[in-house]
């Protein structure tokens, strides 16, 4: 669903011929309204404890959705791209609906001290699988522009999005709900929420991460139109882009969660948060494709650890109690950012220039939107320097100095234990 389907909406919108305004409003505006699904969700949880019935609404609602999101904008192209954003909220508040009965009842069945290399394997398997049917999408979205009837492309991966849920549904619905203690949710209050003995690290750390979804929405929701619009690229190029981020996310998942599990999800937003500015800068540098790809797969290996570590700091800063609505507060202020974000990114799009001066050398570019991706880098930089020392760890972990550490990031620990004729050290 997610590989093949909501992968291809934004490029589903520019065949609908959107504007940009519509194409950041067609990112944000569904994750935004999805947040204030959570936080119905989370009542609901409070007066009706089955987080398995919970979950289950909310994926049968989201299969069905996606009739009318691919067929309303087909049958009225006029307003396609309007259709397409509304029926865009109504699915992904359904999923968003699911999310605190989800994260309450599979940390109560995990072991907080193996919860990184549970989450690592989980995001893997959905990164192989996305992987896979990201590939397929491309393909066919490809031979429909060949034959002249790309429409059709989106027809198919869209359909099979809607049965590939109604499948997930299934399987979800065989879950064993009584196999997991349950853990009774409190009362959602959030001034009470905010108050508790654990509150500053968590108050900074959504500073952090609200501003941080800002930073990077300025640029997210734009690519896709730099790819296809001013690039020209084919469907298949961009899937090939969208294809080596999740090639990142999987070739290193597993060294993130280790890394978090010993070292603590801190030291991963650190390492990531410092990193991941300097991605979209380098949409400056050149429009080759072998290029953008290989930026793309860079991206995957540092944000594959920033979503892990954002993730599982708040599962260690919130009492199990609170773990539902500690991960749909987090999501609201995720959220707000990234509205915030993509309105700011683009106004940013309607008056940056396409031309760039700099002392004895011009740059001109395919278009204004490279100075965009740059714009989100510098402020992702400002943000990381001046909130990334404002919170700490929020559970014991194992101490390690910083030259010890980046040689166990990913990719560097496998080349450094090579290079030094010793083998990888073994894990308890």
């Amino acid at each position: 669903m997610q590989g093949g389907g909501e992968n291809y909406l934004s490029a589903f919108a520019v065949l609908l011929h959107a504007s940009t305004f519509q194409i950041g409003l067609l990112s944000a505006l569904p994750q935004l309204v999805g947040t204030w699904s959570q936080l119905l969700s989370v009542k609901a949880l409070n007066r009706y404890h089955h987080r398995k019935a919970i979950i289950l609404t909310g994926a049968a609602c989201q299969s069905a959705l996606w009739l009318p999101l691919l067929s309303l904008p087909l049958l009225y192209p006029t307003q396609g791209p309007w259709l397409l954003i509304a029926c865009a909220v109504l699915y992904f508040a359904m999923g968003h609906f699911t999310i605190p009965a989800w994260n309450s009842l599979i940390t109560d069945l995990v072991d907080p001290n193996r919860r990184g290399a549970y989450f690592a394997h989980r995001t893997k398997v959905m990164a192989v699988t996305g992987f896979a049917t990201l590939c397929m999408a491309g393909l066919i979205l490809n031979g429909a522009e060949t034959w002249k009837i790309p429409w059709a492309g989106f027809v198919a991966i869209f359909l099979a999005a809607a049965v590939a849920r109604a499948i997930s549904t299934r399987y979800l619905a065989r879950l064993d709900e009584a196999a997991a203690p349950t853990t009774r949710e409190a009362e959602f209050r959030l001034v009470e929420f905010l108050r508790h003995e654990h509150s500053a690290n968590l108050k900074r750390f959504l500073l952090f991460s609200g501003l941080m979804h800002v930073c990077v929405l300025i640029a997210g929701p734009y690519f896709v139109i730099y790819m296809l619009r001013d690039l020209h690229f084919t469907y298949l190029q961009y899937a090939g882009w969208l294809a080596t981020g999740i090639l990142g996310q999987f070739l290193t998942l597993n060294q993130w969660g280790r890394i978090g599990d010993r070292f603590g999800n801190k030291k991963i937003l650190t390492v990531t948060g410092l990193t991941v500015p300097f991605l979209p800068m380098l949409y400056l540098v050149s429009t080759n494709f072998a290029f953008i790809v290989a930026i793309n797969f860079l991206g995957g290996i540092i944000w594959s650890g920033l979503a892990l570590g954002l993730q599982n700091y708040v599962f260690d800063t919130v009492r199990a109690e609170d773990r539902a609505k500690g991960i749909a507060v987090w999501n609201t202020v995720n959220a707000m950012g990234w509205f915030v974000g993509a309105m700011i990114g683009g106004w940013l799009a309607t008056v940056a220039p396409s031309d760039v001066a700099l002392p004895g050398l011009t740059l001109h570019l395919a278009s204004n939107l490279p100075v965009v991706f740059f714009i989100s880098g510098v402020l992702r930089l400002v943000v990381s320097l001046s909130l990334l020392r404002s919170f700490g760890e929020s559970r014991p972990v194992e101490p390690i100095s910083h030259r010890d550490l980046f040689s166990e990031l990913p990719l560097i620990k496998p080349l450094n234990d090579v290079f030094s004729g010793r083998p990888g050290r073994q894990e308890p």
